[in-house]
């Protein structure tokens, strides 16, 4: 065995040199199910027990010394790197985290090859010997091309089939379901995108929206006659100086394109853009010979023999490639981390890669895009979230490749992608769904959990309770499969089911009553003692943090309350179900409407202070930064208010029962956000005037502390590294502001505190913990 150890390692190069970085994800630390003052997650009133439950064996005495360091403030809050936390957990933060040591970890470089070396239609895994075929090919050497068509099957009804996403009255390409202009036409590889092939029904009154007759293909889109709407040999130049018309609900959908007429190739979007060792095809990274993952961050024996990444750096002469080729060792480097330390499985690419190569809408389930110089455009995608936290976690010097040594196991599903892409292609469906996206959700995780159940050693060791799983959609975890409830749950719907013991979205194909028990399970959404409700995404936005809306002063904080969104079926444009946003959104608009509703009525309490409108705003950031404080109402489930308050400065108050919001089972919501039980609705303008302008000015200040914790600013300072290199900085305001911002930590160091917490503060670990080397300083431990 070829043993080398590092030296001291450069730890912001880890990331830029895209080598082997560190830990991985496993999860299931159990904390006191602490819940938001106006719930009660059992049901019963909770007795007043100063000692933490679920701690280590003799945490008892090590927490009355912390007591007595940090004793917490008059709303039971310890501060730690500048954000309330809940005591317990701000006690041991403030007083273990920082000491934490350093520990030696063996770090494993694959050697193992790949039949026909994936036959370049795929990516091989040096650890497993396995290939990562890309979108349209199989085979344990890739040699397989799939046909997968775009279209159901055709039927008198449906000449060309019933409708489906990937829809196509013109040329399939069958390896990516995606629909072109074809042979004959001037523009073959020119985009017929859904509607744009398929004759459009003229409304019956000028104000009604143009539907599609999805059984009438549309010949004109080929026609070679500039006085008929051509798409696909219209020339570009003549259709931007208006010389010739074109279909307008023709235009460019596919990732990796770009202008009116799909004219330009663009950067596509990949995980982390295939960290320098690849380049992004749809989505799926091609990673240059002897890297591997679906990031290519990973480097094998192949790839390191003659260039070594810089952590990895020491003078050692490696066998000959051909050696390696013939007979694989074991090639290992000893390098230095610090807990908690997350592994990252490498999934079959139709858990991730497939998923977003495939997609027909190049901004769904996305956090950026790129324009036609290729410059970042990020996205108001709130389910982006995913995307940040998966390059977070890769890209970071807790990332371990030994799985061994993890202390957390992250299974990376991309649900956002997949709910988005239920109906793209006939190769997707699934009859037992009952075509219902959730339940199609949940069978894809079943599939996650039987392959790492099955190829890997890890989930039987601890029967998943230290795996993490990201329901990103609507629903959060309330349709995860029963197999993996053990686990860690992150999600953005944090519903206790205290009040709402059913679905809550009023969106049939997300509802998920209707699964079977077999399938779910009986859990709850959310278990406070174990999840993690993340934040959303939220771009960054040049001009709001160049104006540092989140410091904006208490002076200039002139209107009392406020709240812009849909706000149900009494008001125009409004979504027509009433059980939208459980009816709450409707209850607030009926007592404080400030815009008429469709009979011309405001609210019953309207006050000139008091803005509840459902009137899109081009100053929408400007008016929640002139706010003191902003309402957190659900939408389809969850929705961005949260971290629109935040990250404006504004104080949240929430109205959502039983539902708990980004960490608010960790920090202490009592020193920066007000809740308001549903029922108490008509009284919110009275409590908000209630308050005294020393607790307004106390939790203000806590938001301006802590906006950065709803920020994922980790995932924006790697993207600005990359295009740092393309681009100066009048090219990227976004990278300039971002880069700017004062030290604090965001949504993904909050992320990493709470699992280093749950790490040494779950009694499940005290076994585990006594076989590694914990680093924990002497006040922390057991033995103290």
């Amino acid at each position: 065995m070829l043993k080398i150890r590092s030296a001291k390692c450069p730890w912001a190069s880890v990331g830029a040199a895209g080598a082997l970085v560190m830990l991985v994800t496993a999860v299931h630390v159990f904390m006191v199910p602490i819940l938001p003052s106006s719930l009660d997650f059992s049901g019963a009133r909770r007795t007043v027990d100063h000692r933490p439950r679920n701690v280590l064996p003799g945490a008892g005495v090590v927490d009355s010394r912390l007591r007595g360091r940090f004793p917490a403030d008059s709303y039971e809050a310890v501060t730690f790197r500048a954000a309330p936390w809940k005591a317990e957990i701000g006690r041991w933060l403030a007083g273990c985290h920082a000491e934490s040591s350093a520990v030696n970890i063996t770090e494993a470089i694959g050697t193992k090859r790949c039949q026909k070396d994936c036959s370049g239609n795929g990516v091989c895994n040096y650890d497993l010997g396995e290939c990562r075929c890309f979108h349209g090919y199989a085979g344990k050497g890739c040699e397989r091309v799939l046909k997968l068509e775009c279209n159901l099957p055709s039927s008198p009804e449906w000449p060309v089939g019933p409708w489906i996403v990937s829809i196509c009255p013109a040329q399939c390409d069958t390896t990516r379901t995606m629909c072109f202009c074809g042979p004959g036409t001037k523009y073959p590889d020119r985009p017929v995108a859904e509607a744009c092939g398929f004759k459009t029904i003229v409304p019956a009154k000028p104000d009604d929206p143009k539907l599609t007759d999805w059984t009438t293909p549309d010949p004109d889109v080929f026609t070679t006659n500039s006085s008929k709407l051509g798409w696909c040999n219209v020339d570009p130049e003549d259709a931007y100086s208006s010389k010739v018309k074109f279909k307008e609900e023709c235009h460019c959908k596919y990732d990796g394109l770009w202008g009116q007429f799909c004219e330009t190739h663009v950067e596509c979007i990949c995980i982390n853009q295939c960290s320098g060792h690849g380049h992004c095809r749809g989505g799926f990274c091609q990673c240059d010979s002897g890297y591997f993952g679906i990031d290519c961050s990973i480097p094998s024996a192949y790839s390191v023999a003659y260039e070594w990444p810089s952590w990895l750096q020491a003078p050692v002469n490696l066998p000959d490639l051909k050696n390696l080729s013939n007979i694989p060792i074991n090639v290992n480097a000893v390098v230095e981390k610090k807990r908690p330390l997350i592994y990252v499985y490498d999934l079959p690419a139709e858990f991730d890669s497939h998923l977003l190569e495939g997609r027909h809408y190049k901004l769904e389930c996305v956090n950026r895009i790129y324009d036609e110089k290729n410059r970042t455009i990020w996205t108001r995608q709130l389910y982006g979230a995913q995307m940040a936290l998966y390059e977070s976690i890769l890209a970071s010097p807790h990332r371990t490749l030994n799985g061994d040594e993890a202390d957390y196991f992250y299974v990376p599903v991309l649900d956002s992608c997949l709910i988005t892409r239920s109906d793209d292609a006939p190769h997707l469906q699934m009859p037992e769904d009952l075509r219902l996206r959730s339940y199609h959700t949940l069978e894809y995780y079943r599939k996650a959990y039987d392959h790492i159940a099955q190829r890997y050693p890890y989930w039987n060791r601890t029967s998943g309770r230290d795996h993490i799983w990201f329901f990103s959609w609507d629903e959060g975890a309330c349709y995860a499969p029963k197999e993996i409830w053990n686990s860690m749950m992150l999600v953005h719907w944090g519903n206790t089911n205290t009040k709402h013991e059913k679905s809550t979205t009023a969106y049939w194909a997300d509802n998920w009553d209707d699964i079977p028990l077999d399938r779910r399970g009986n859990h709850p959404c959310f278990d406070p003692r174990k999840d993690l409700v993340l934040p959303a995404w939220k771009e960054p936005n040049p001009g709001a943090i160049w104006l540092k809306l989140w410091a904006r002063p208490r002076i200039n904080r002139t209107t009392l309350f406020y709240f812009n969104g849909n706000l149900g079926p009494a008001y125009e444009e409004g979504r027509r179900e009433d059980t939208y946003s459980m009816g709450i959104r409707q209850k607030l608009a009926a007592e404080f409407g400030s815009t008429p509703n469709k009979q011309g009525k405001l609210g019953r309490q309207h006050t000139a202070n008091v803005t509840v409108t459902y009137l899109k705003s081009e100053m929408y950031y400007e008016e929640l930064a002139s706010s003191i404080f902003c309402g957190v109402l659900p939408g389809d489930g969850w929705s961005g208010r949260m971290e629109d308050s935040m990250l404006q400065g504004c104080i949240p108050v929430i109205i959502q029962d039983g539902i708990f919001l980004p960490y608010e089972n960790v920090l202490n919501y009592n020193s920066f956000a007000v809740r308001i039980q549903e029922d108490d609705i008509p009284n919110l303008i009275g409590v908000l005037q209630g308050m005294n302008e020393t607790q307004i000015d106390f939790m203000l200040g806590n938001v301006r502390q802590i906006w950065q914790r709803f920020f994922y600013r980790d995932t924006m300072l790697l993207e600005a590294e990359r295009q740092k290199k393309l681009f100066t900085e009048e090219e990227a305001a976004w990278s300039v502001e971002v880069s700017k911002l004062e030290e604090g930590d965001d949504v993904f160091a909050t992320f990493i505190q709470v699992l280093h917490y749950k790490l040494y503060n779950d009694p499940w670990r005290q076994g585990l913990l006594q076989e590694k080397e914990t680093g924990l300083p002497s006040i922390c431990s057991k033995a103290s």
